[in-house]
């Protein structure tokens, strides 16, 4: 098998992650290689927002679990923060991760999710193919929903698609 079928096949959405910085230099080579993903029209229409400082991610974390059971009070959300271990984790959003990155697109952005959804996988890969673990984690989107938002400095005429955790 080459090196690109070993590290597709090797990657998995891992969340259980070690308490040690990502250098800057490697958060960047992530990026570029996300910005290399193929998007509708060659719009690229994918911002990234970074946030490493843990004290951050936990706040974070713990105010999208709040907005995530407002919002979804008859999906089962709630049942759930209630019993499982999930839930009852000092970060059950992002997992104790290092680094959080929030890809947002304009708003009404139709071929926005797809793009991203091919970023983030290039994403993926490439952290796996420098050694490191990543995950998607789609209640990051429920940031918008929180007191903190305004905290990361996204435009006002962007959406949160997605995030993920390095």
């Amino acid at each position: 098998m080459n090196d690109v079928l070993e590290t597709i096949c090797s990657r998995r959405a891992i969340r259980r992650y070690l308490n040690k910085p990502v250098d800057r230099t490697i958060i960047e080579q992530l990026l570029d290689a996300g910005r290399m993903a193929p998007s509708a029209m060659n719009k690229q229409p994918w911002h990234f927002y970074i946030v490493t400082k843990q004290e951050d991610i936990s706040l974070y974390s713990a105010a999208i679990i709040d907005a995530a059971l407002k919002s979804l009070p008859n999906t089962g959300v709630h049942d759930l923060s209630h019993g499982v271990e999930f839930f009852k984790t000092a970060d059950p959003v992002f997992h104790g991760a290092p680094v959080v990155i929030f890809i947002t697109a304009a708003k009404g952005n139709e071929w926005a999710p797809i793009d991203i959804g091919m970023c983030a996988q290039t994403i993926f890969l490439a952290a796996k193919s420098l050694g490191l673990d990543s995950c998607p984690v789609g209640f990051g989107k429920f940031i918008e929903q929180t007191p903190h938002y305004k905290r990361l400095g996204i435009a006002e005429d962007e959406e949160v698609i997605l995030s993920i955790i390095i």
